[in-house]
Formats: structure tokens, sequence, C-alpha cells
């Protein structure tokens, strides 16, 4: 299992927005949805494409891909329609001294 990867301070992603990290070769969306913080793989399950490029909808916990419109819940990765029929992978957050840590646990 890799290590810890630090992502930004709390104070740096507010409720509503999002970034990347990396893990090693892993990219990691991660994003504030009403102060609670989710991390899953910046790869969309139709088609390998960063889900980052879409638009975070902080009101509803999905993520767009702007390829082809497939949209994923980010609180547990599934996915709510077409053309994407698999959930992105979802990876552990935590947050320690008022910083956002994530990691490729798989």
């Amino acid at each position: 299992m890799s290590e810890w990867t630090l992502v930004c301070s709390t104070a740096e992603l507010l409720p509503g927005e999002s970034t990347v990290a990396w893990d090693g070769d892993t990219p990691i969306m991660v994003v504030n949805f009403d102060g609670t913080f989710y991390a899953f793989e910046d790869k969309c399950s139709h088609e390998d494409f960063e889900l980052s490029a879409g638009r975070f909808d902080g009101e509803t916990a999905t993520v767009e891909c702007v390829l082809h419109g497939a949209k994923f819940d980010v609180r547990d990765g599934s996915a709510l329609c077409a053309p994407a029929y698999e959930p992105v992978v979802n990876f552990p957050v935590k947050v320690e001294d008022d910083k956002v840590w994530t990691r490729d646990d798989r």
C-alpha cells in the first residue's frame, strides 16, 4: 500500500471546489462536498479521459465527464448515466492538522 499523499490545506479547497493530486502515476481528483472531502481516480470509467476537465457540481455531489457526458457521484464513485456503467475508483481521504491527504490503496 502506498504512503499518504498531501493534497492541500483545508483552506485551499473550499466547499464546491476540486483539485487533482498525484500518487505516483495515478491522478486523483479530490473534491470538497459540503465540508467533506472525497477522492477518486481522475479517469472516466467509460473512456480514459480526465474527469477534472469536467465540472464538479458542489450542489449535487456529481462530476461530469466533458467527453461524452457521463456523470458520477463523488461520494461513492457510482455511474449515474450512460455512457458510463462502471463506477470510478474511490480512494481514502484523511484530514489531519488542517491538511487533506489521500492515497491510491489498490
